[in-house]
């Protein structure tokens, strides 16, 4: 179990219902089994049967279900503070923002530190750092002027630029000019009704999408650096924003087919069975036995199941729609509670075609 011992503020901010908590920590009672945000309305139980989380994937692991009066699986999870440093970010990504102008807008460094190394992998100041770089990159790859990236990205001088730059993408500015078909990988963090994904895309396409709180994703990320032989940093392209249109018609029912490209290496027998899953209809499931048949490995069963483990690209590559021979939910690397949810989604949009 992955309870958190609790602290003193974060004690007080649930006993008096802090909003600005909500996303930083999870509340969960024994007695009810439920779990809630920091501001749920409801009445708050006796501290002995109260237990804290910092993921909502590590309270559904702990097997609470979540509250029908805060909803913490709903979309608006993030705290109003992390939603408008990001959206700074994106307007600006040279903006330097200092600890000291956190503290000013009465928004404390450790909790923006915590929040972001939690959620992002990285802190606040990488995050930023990080941004900016990837907005360099994207000029220097379209023939930019090597000045207007430095300056333009925050930089004073050209030597602390190559510096970062050589740092993040493992090769210096002038050898991504003269190589303009070198790959980046590009980061952006999307939310869901099952909490927050990363998603990953190259310029031909998505190569990651993972739910944050699995305990394989820093494994995940240094799988794609090292297929792609590529960076990744945080940023966005045109497969990202589609990507982030068509998960929230997904959830919300409206539809059935992803359209954006997808693109993961892998060997010709993972390929097959990767392949396989994509062509499961929307609504239906398949066992493992089934799988292994259909792509002419009828005795690969076990095979297609670790293949199936393997799969970079949840949701879009549907291995959620795969089940044991019986019918039961078997394994998932996001958590039975979210397969469960995303059959149910289907299901439940199948039917009222």
């Amino acid at each position: 179990m992955d309870a958190m011992p609790p602290t003193t503020e974060m004690e007080r901010a649930y006993l008096e219902k802090d909003a600005s908590y909500n996303g930083i920590f999870f509340v969960a009672v024994r007695t009810t089994g439920i779990f809630c945000r920091p501001a749920c309305p409801a009445r708050k139980p006796l501290p002995k049967n109260v237990e804290y989380f910092p993921t909502v994937g590590k309270a559904l692991a702990a097997g609470y279900r979540p509250c029908k009066r805060c909803r913490p699986l709903a979309l608006d999870d993030q705290p109003p503070w992390a939603t408008e440093l990001i959206a700074e970010v994106e307007r600006d990504p040279t903006a330097r923002i200092t600890e000291g102008d956190l503290r000013s807008r009465g928004i404390d460094p450790t909790t923006v530190r915590r929040y972001f190394l939690r959620q992002y992998g990285m802190t606040f100041q990488a995050y930023t750092r990080s941004r900016r770089l990837a907005g360099a990159f994207s000029r220097i790859r379209e023939g930019g002027a090597l000045d207007d990236a430095v300056f333009e990205s925050g930089y004073d001088s050209h030597s602390g630029f190559r510096d970062a730059f050589a740092r993040t993408f493992g090769a210096t500015p002038g050898a991504y000019r003269q190589s303009p078909d070198r790959e980046c990988i590009l980061l952006a963090w999307l939310r869901s009704p099952l909490g927050p994904l990363v998603a990953g895309a190259t310029s031909a396409g998505v190569c990651l999408l993972e739910f944050t709180d699995r305990r394989i994703l820093e494994a995940q990320f240094t799988t794609v650096r090292k297929l792609f032989a590529a960076p990744v940093v945080p940023g966005t392209n045109e497969h990202l924003e589609l990507l982030r249109e068509e998960l929230a018609a997904y959830f919300a029912g409206t539809l059935r087919q992803f359209s954006v490209p997808l693109i993961y290496p892998g060997s010709p027998f993972q390929h097959r069975v990767w392949d396989q899953l994509l062509s499961i209809p929307y609504g239906e499931t398949r066992s493992y036995e089934q799988l292994a048949a259909e792509i002419g490995a009828p005795r690969a069963s076990r095979a297609v199941g670790h293949a199936n483990s393997l799969n970079r690209i949840a949701i879009l590559i549907p291995c959620h729609r795969v089940l044991n021979k019986n019918g039961g939910l078997c394994g998932y690397g996001g958590g039975l509670r979210r397969k469960q949810s995303l059959l149910h989604l289907e299901q439940s949009g199948d039917r009222k075609q």
